[in-house]
């Protein structure tokens, strides 16, 4: 069975990539910008909160091992999916809760989560999470690749 891909925005990527490399029966990550209008931003660019870009990243998955289920599960808990253009102290459109959809099934798969995370009671406010299709993905500039991991943080802030 071929590789799956998805591709989750939820705050600043570099603490939504060491989330998903500690997962088993994820491959391989890589972080990035999508949903925008500017051909192959920069990081300094998307910062800026003008061209329309979230950052994201791109998980590559073994789905013998791990469902893209399983990987929502893994990206509603990581983050707070209620709050618009926020997650903790970063701010802006390019740090909003996104859903990537690579086809239809992942659509109404992230679209059946996100409802039933909506409806559980689990959050006192509504789920923002947008479903959007995955467009071209503009790779982040290779210092950014792993970057907790090269500085041996676990997760931002420490």
């Amino acid at each position: 069975m071929a590789p799956g891909i998805a591709t989750f925005a939820a705050g600043c990527f570099w603490g939504v990539e060491a989330t998903f490399r500690q997962v088993s029966g994820v491959l391989a990550t890589r972080v990035g910008y999508l949903g925008g209008s500017v051909d192959a931003p920069s990081y300094d660019q998307v910062c800026s909160g003008q061209t329309g870009h979230a950052e994201a990243c791109e998980v590559t998955y073994d789905p013998e091992q791990l469902s893209y289920q399983d990987l929502l599960e893994v990206f509603w808990a990581s983050h707070d999916p209620t709050t618009r253009d926020r997650q903790g102290p970063d701010v802006g459109s390019q740090y909003r809760s996104v859903i990537f959809f690579h086809d239809e099934v992942q659509h109404q798969t992230a679209r059946a989560s996100s409802e039933a995370l909506d409806s559980s009671g689990a959050h006192a406010d509504p789920v923002v999470t947008e479903l959007l299709p995955a467009g071209e993905f503009w790779p982040a500039e290779e210092h950014h690749q792993q970057y907790l991991e090269k500085r041996g943080q676990a997760r931002c802030g420490d």
